[in-house]
């Protein structure tokens, strides 16, 4: 019986040569990078996967050896603007090798950039369509913007660069604004990026601090690192979010699904700032063209007083005069009258006025006796006499 065994080290050739004669030469072959390592002797060393959607259904070692790895490496990183790394779709070049003592491995000779770019694109548009089908893509367009937006929640990694110059930009501002802004920190870049995200935003929509916007800033970055800001999961929060989303998210270049769900997106966070800042400058000109027009209003009105007042006062001095003219008259005539009335106007027409010894006027001759001492009174003096003799006309 032990004359029918193999040997494992025959098994093994027997292996190598099947496989060597079934796989000659290179293939092009598309799969996942699971996990990464370079090594500290230049070679890396890969798993690589695939799956249906649901779990894996394939998976292989692979190897890109020293010799060939700076150049795969480089010229991917410098096409895509990211490093090799875990989670990435790979199409690439390689032969299949079988060890005897390690197995079956893949031998990585080049990797085609263009198939990973496309994959990032081919995420970013299933994602836009998902979102325009389940009713995502328009929610944010309908919040409305407070006229005098201040009070601005921020979701940013701490400590970025952006989120530096968006608040400087904030407080240097040439009209003297002040904004209240509050930092709600997140990775923001990465797998972990979405659920850090959207983590951070229901801390900042369930603090109980009342905010007027959500702004999401990260600075620029690889087409790979900035692929997050294409999750579905982290769009459909965005769009849901009951606060208006701003965005300014990567370089003039990118275009995310969270900038097109968003309410607003601008392409850095000091133009985001500038957003902010023109808004309270466009209200505080609104104010003050309507502190103008009251203030020439009320000019206005206060000259319509004065000129009624002034044609009061006119009509008002007119009646004073005519009632004073009036009086002036009826004194007049009264002084007139006065006068005429005057016992000496008579006396000066050559009239005399006889008064009795008390000084009453004698208005008739039965009233006096003999004896009586009477005054004769003249308009230019008087006698005093004493009756003699009285005699009455029958």
């Amino acid at each position: 019986m032990e004359e029918d065994c193999l040997e494992l080290l025959e098994l093994q050739d027997m292996i190598k040569l099947g496989i060597e004669d079934a796989v000659p030469g290179r293939l092009r072959v598309r799969a996942e990078i699971a996990s990464l390592q370079r090594k500290a002797n230049g070679h890396c060393y890969l798993e690589l996967c695939q799956s249906d959607g649901a779990a894996v259904v394939a998976r292989v070692k692979a190897v890109i050896w020293r010799s060939a790895y700076a150049g795969i490496a480089g010229r991917f990183e410098e096409a895509a603007g990211s490093p090799l790394k875990a989670g990435l779709s790979l199409v690439f070049e390689a032969s299949v090798s079988y060890s005897e003592l390690y197995g079956l491995s893949l031998v990585i000779s080049d990797i085609d950039v263009r198939h990973t770019l496309g994959e990032a694109e081919l995420q970013r548009r299933r994602t836009l369509e998902r979102l325009q089908k389940e009713g995502y893509a328009d929610m944010q367009k309908e919040l409305a913007l407070p006229a005098v937006p201040r009070r601005l929640a921020v979701i940013s990694a701490e400590g970025a660069a952006g989120f530096g110059d968006f608040c400087r930009h904030l407080e240097q501002n040439e009209f003297g604004f002040s904004f209240r802004v509050r930092l709600f920190p997140a990775t923001m870049q990465g797998e972990g990026a979405p659920a850090s995200i959207i983590a951070a935003m229901a801390d900042a929509c369930g603090c109980g601090e009342p905010f007027d916007a959500l702004l999401l800033l990260r600075g620029g970055g690889s087409v790979m690192d900035l692929a997050c800001f294409d999750d579905f999961e982290l769009c459909a929060a965005l769009a849901s979010c009951p606060l208006p989303v701003f965005t300014a998210v990567g370089h003039e270049r990118d275009v995310h699904a969270a900038d097109l769900v968003a309410n607003t997106a601008v392409k850095t966070p000091t133009a985001l700032a500038d957003l902010f800042i023109d808004a309270l400058a466009s209200e505080d000109e609104r104010l003050s063209e309507y502190r103008s027009r009251f203030r020439l209003a009320f000019q206005s009105k206060i000259s319509d007083r004065e000129l009624a007042l002034e044609r009061c006062l006119h009509r008002f001095a007119a009646a004073v005069s005519k009632r004073c003219n009036a009086a002036e008259a009826a004194v007049a005539s009264l002084e007139s009258r006065i006068r005429s009335a005057d016992p000496r106007q008579v006396l000066s027409r050559g009239w005399t006025l006889a008064t009795g010894a008390s000084g009453a006027v004698l208005k008739s001759a039965s009233g006096v006796s003999e004896g009586d001492e009477i005054c004769i009174l003249f308009s230019d003096g008087r006698l005093d006499c004493k009756v003699e003799n009285v005699s009455l006309e029958q």
